[in-house]
């Protein structure tokens, strides 16, 4: 209010008032509340003026008569009314909202007197009295403002009505200048941060600040109120008695229709304030409608939104929830299956395998222990289940657990003779003869043994694949038509040439699930020109049974390298190539422990075993033979006794 303003109106001074019927009549009476919404006062529509006393109405008589029959029960209608007026009232109905956090700016400049300011406490204390306050309901802070911001306390600081009532009846007005820009950066920038007591903003609380002023901003406050609403803050303009109109649509936030006011005096604020509540307050839309959340419906001032149960986030249609996938974000360290729930993860093992102390990490359950496999050799576990395999040389039968006692001619073999120029071409016809020796040993077929041949000098050359001869006969007379490649000696890369592609599927190798032998026998007369270590290594981590043959000038070291274990039994040397024949003999197609006593041989069990049945069944009839001439040369002497008598 300006400077030389009139003081407000004693009680001397009021009673010296005219009488009613001196007042002017409502019509030409201006309206005590304006505003972008008006509030009018209760006596703008009051409506009676004085006038000169008319004649009693027919309906007077007729309600002096309906009294006076009314006297003889007076007392018992006293009585009733005195009843229920002490019957307890119901408490005042306090906000049903969802939690808001709170901030009331109040402009507290030299042009507010001291009366005025009163008033405006009193708004605040009524609008306090209608929440329900607390760390977890609505929080309230307060904030006055004239050249300077004055904090009173923030959001944080209480949480009872009774204390922020002590506080707000204990703030000094400022009595300065009107910087409402000021005032609205602070709230932007201090009031509302979560340091002084807010909500974070991902929980959707409302942020709401109410701005109380009676006056001209004395600074900008377009840009300012603007960051502050798209900070999420939702701004009440409240203008009392001078307030400019415009400043407040200014500051307010949209539809503007509901956030600005203008209220003609001070004297109305009270008034205006209760019915402010209920703008406030609104109603309970999760209560009142439809909401479709399908966990948490939190209503809001005249709106509402959808919240989830922990471990659940909220859906782009804002309404379903879908629980938080905790295995997505990478962190979860377990060895086999990340497995969510609310609030969490857990770790689960694949089938056959068993979740370690460590809620982490799995090991598989050996299974061949814990089960009656029926293998007739060996059990080996694997992932959730097991396998039956059988020794080296026999295969496993079509109900996967027996081995076959004859299974000799069932290998994958690839042989790998050295071309180069030192071997010369008289005695690489010595081995291409020796190559048909062992061709001799085998029992070729598609389904049985399949032989491969490969010649390497300074490279290398397939001479025909594991799937190309189904004959031993075919074998012999493409080994013959081999021809000589002479230069250098790169064992290295023949062997690398074997592991990739001579036992590959591509070229006839059966697969490994089937456990036919795969056997790889490699011929040189000479020192590699190349490394041998890494794919001799490469070689036997794949599974491939090496042979070593070296004739001549080979060295020990690598044939021993390139052998499979036990070395000794997998590598053979002769000192020239006229007397390697005898060699033929360490590599039968298997093992017969008859005769090899253990030792690795290219020969079939088949073989072996049926030498021991056929001389077990000869034995057999030998001794039957020997019973049937001894009862026939028993007759015979009876015969021959018979005759001597009759003579």
């Amino acid at each position: 209010m300006p400077r030389g303003a009139p003081p407000p109106p004693t009680a001397a001074a009021a009673a010296q008032r005219p009488a009613p019927a001196q007042r002017p009549a409502p019509a030409q009476r201006p309206a005590q509340l304006r505003a972008h919404r008006t509030w009018p006062s209760s006596a703008a529509g009051s409506g009676s003026a004085a006038g000169p006393a008319s004649p009693p109405r027919p309906g007077i008589v007729w309600y002096h008569r309906a009294m006076m029959k009314l006297l003889p029960v007076a007392p018992l209608l006293l009585l009733l009314l005195t009843t229920l007026e002490a019957r307890p009232k119901p408490a005042a109905l306090k906000c049903r909202t969802g939690p808001l956090d709170i901030v009331f700016v109040i402009d507290s400049s030299r042009s507010v007197r001291p009366f005025e300011f009163e008033t405006m406490r009193r708004f605040m204390i009524d609008i306090i009295g209608s929440l329900d306050v607390g760390p977890n309901a609505t929080r309230v802070g307060v904030i006055q403002y004239s050249s300077q911001v004055q904090n009173i306390f923030s959001l944080k600081t209480f949480f009872t009505r009774a204390d922020m009532e002590k506080a707000i009846n204990s703030i000094v007005p400022l009595a300065q200048g009107t910087m409402t820009g000021l005032a609205i950066q602070y709230a932007m920038n201090v009031a509302f941060t979560t340091q002084e007591g807010a909500r974070p903003l991902h929980k959707k609380i409302p942020r709401i600040a109410i701005i109380v002023t009676d006056g001209r901003p004395q600074d900008r406050v377009t840009e300012v109120a603007t960051q502050a609403r798209n900070a999420g803050i939702e701004i009440y303009a409240v203008g009392i008695q001078r307030a400019d109109m415009n400043s407040l649509r200014a500051m307010a936030s949209l539809p503007l229709e509901e956030h600005v006011f203008l209220v003609e005096s001070f004297e109305l604020i009270q008034q205006f304030g209760k019915q402010f509540q209920d703008k406030l307050c609104g109603v309970d839309v999760c209560m009142e409608q439809e909401h479709g959340c399908q966990h948490s419906c939190i209503s809001t001032p005249g709106s509402f939104y959808c919240e989830c149960n922990p471990g659940y986030r909220l859906n782009v249609d804002g309404k379903t929830c879908s629980l938080i996938d905790y295995c997505s974000f990478g962190n979860h360290s377990c060895q086999h299956e990340c497995v969510s729930i609310p609030n969490g993860h857990y770790c689960r093992c694949r089938s056959g395998f068993t979740l370690q102390p460590d809620s982490r990490s799995c090991k598989a359950t050996d299974l061949c222990n814990g089960v009656d496999h029926g293998c007739e050799f060996k059990c080996v576990s694997t992932e959730g289940s097991y396998r039956c395999v059988c020794p080296e040389g026999q295969q496993l039968q079509a109900d996967g657990r027996a081995c076959s006692k004859c299974g000799a001619g069932h290998i994958d073999l690839v042989m790998v003779i050295d071309g180069s120029k030192s071997v010369r071409p008289q005695n690489f016809e010595l081995v291409k003869q020796f190559v048909n020796r062992i061709v001799d040993l085998l029992e070729v077929s598609p389904h049985g043994t399949r032989v491969g041949l490969v010649q390497y000098s300074s490279r290398v050359r397939t001479e025909f694949p594991l799937n190309k001869y189904h004959s031993a006969d075919e074998i012999k007379k493409a080994v013959m038509e081999v021809e000589y490649m002479e230069k250098g000696t790169m064992t290295g890369l023949a062997l690398k040439h074997m592991v990739e592609h001579s036992f590959s599927e591509l070229e006839g190798a059966r697969p490994l699930s089937h456990n036919i032998p795969r056997i790889g026998l490699v011929f040189t007369d000479g020192r590699s020109q190349d490394d041998i270590s890494e794919w001799a290594r490469r070689a036997k981590e794949s599974g491939i049974i090496m042979f070593a043959v070296g004739v001549g000038k080979a060295v020990e070291e690598e044939l021993r390298a390139i052998a499979s274990e036990p070395v000794e039994q997998h590598f053979s040397y002769s000192a020239d190539f006229t007397t390697m024949t005898h060699l033929v003999e360490n590599f039968k197609l298997n093992i017969c422990p008859e005769e090899g006593k253990g030792k690795t041989e290219i020969r079939s069990p088949c073989e072996c075993e049926a030498l021991v049945q056929f001389q077990t069944n000869t034995v057999a009839i030998l001794q039957s033979l020997t019973e049937k001439i001894a009862q026939m040369t028993a007759r015979l002497e009876d015969l021959e006794k018979q005759i001597a008598n009759k003579k």
